[in-house]
């Protein structure tokens, strides 16, 4: 927090003189973010307009820049954003400028599904531009490990995920490449949930808390499919980095790995392509729940000089060939269900026909709960990944967690 704050106060200090007239502040600082980053800036400069680029290193840096610039009169003219609780806060206290007559100039409705315009809609009006999709959970795979160990098929299910992972293990491979973060246990039991609960179960327990889903037998099942699959993680596995972990897979010593689309980015930077050197599913079945996730575009209320620029961003970052521009060097999904992905590597083209079908799409933990509420599950989960504690007392540590808080849905 201090150097969220510290760094605050430097943007403040460096745009003092220059003004918020074409400030954009964002934390996308990694090799495929800066790419993708760079396709959004160029396409609204070859509109006429002008990009400031202001990074931070993490979200919660970028989060805390902009919340200081507000309190202090000097809002950027816009910044990159995730749908989640924080985001509505800044909608009901009248800091984000209002988008529904460019969504329906743009026609937003027909072209975006309708779970990404719930999450950027605050008491029936529009707050900011879906920019691009993440799934959390994919299922990645080493196509080299899967052969070593003779398993001949991607799993389907959690029988067949079970199976490959005992043949993988005893093989002598690292059958489930884990990072052991509280974020990364939270985002296992995420793909657990999804897979094996289903959609149903899935937004029971996360959206709506149900009493009867939280205390039920099919979370338990979930509980201990999770825990079961602690047996098949390497030793080195607390603490370690998603991207770290993910290069165990591009080297062969590990099998499969569940990790949101951003790890191909890793990947590509190892010359890997995917199809040949490793496989990539968005649920381990076509049924499974798509978990939508990404990044969004907000627009902070000013004295008015910043409006036209804004409404400019806001339609550049929304046209096709922004979309597709951006998520080639991103890794992500276009928001947009109408356009030709055939441009897109094969797992984005996965994803894309994946966010056609409404029936599939929930949103993710960030979307649903709110941030404290949501480190309080996160705890909960990761202390019963990491230690040795009874399913029934983890399920009822998590019904109390999410049962005894606010549970209000998000508008």
């Amino acid at each position: 927090m201090l150097r969220a704050c510290a760094l605050a106060f430097l943007l403040l200090a460096a745009t003092a003189q220059a003004g918020p007239a074409n400030d954009v502040l964002h934390w996308w600082t990694s090799p495929g973010e800066v790419a993708a980053k760079q396709a959004l800036a160029d396409a609204y400069r070859a509109a006429g307009g002008r990009w400031r680029d202001m990074a931070l290193v993490s979200s919660e840096q970028a989060r805390g820049a902009l919340q200081a610039r507000l309190r202090a009169g000097n809002p950027p003219m816009a910044a990159q954003f995730n749908p989640s609780r924080d985001f509505v806060q800044l909608a009901r206290e009248g800091r984000l400028a209002q988008l529904d007559a460019l969504a329906d100039a743009g026609r937003w409705a027909a072209a975006l599904p309708a779970v990404l315009l719930d999450a950027v809609r605050v008491d029936g009006h529009l707050y900011a531009v879906p920019l691009s999709v993440h799934m959390p959970v994919w299922l990645w795979s080493s196509k080299a490990a899967l052969a070593r160990a003779g398993v001949k098929a991607e799993p389907r299910t959690m029988d067949e995920l079970f199976a490959a992972l005992d043949k993988l293990q005893a093989a002598g491979l690292i059958a489930l490449a884990h990072g052991g973060q509280p974020w990364q246990d939270l985002n296992l039991f995420t793909a657990v949930l999804a897979n094996q609960g289903g959609r149903d179960l899935y937004l029971a327990v996360l959206r709506d808390h149900d009493p009867v889903a939280l205390q039920g037998e099919a979370l338990r099942q979930v509980l201990v499919s999770y825990k079961r699959l602690r047996r098949y993680v390497d030793s080195a596995s607390p603490g370690r980095s998603w991207n770290d972990t993910t290069g165990l897979l591009i080297s062969g010593r590990a099998s499969f790995q569940f990790m949101g689309d951003w790890v191909k980015g890793e990947f590509t930077a190892a010359g890997q392509q995917p199809g040949r050197d490793y496989g990539c599913a968005p649920g381990l079945n076509p049924r499974s729940p798509y978990v939508v996730g990404g990044d969004v575009l907000v627009f902070p209320r000013g004295d008015g000089s910043t409006q036209a620029a804004q409404q400019l961003l806001a339609q550049v970052a929304i046209q096709p060939a922004t979309q597709l521009a951006f998520s080639a060097r991103k890794g992500s999904v276009p928001v947009r269900t109408d356009l030709d992905t055939r441009s897109l590597d094969s797992c984005a083209q996965q994803g894309a026909a994946a966010l056609r079908d409404g029936s599939r799409l929930v949103g993710n933990t960030e979307m649903l709960l709110p941030q404290p509420q949501l480190t309080a599950l996160e705890q909960a989960v990761s202390d019963f990944w990491q230690r040795d504690l009874p399913v029934t007392a983890a399920q009822q540590r998590i019904a109390q967690v999410l049962h005894n808080t606010d549970n209000r849905r998000l508008p």
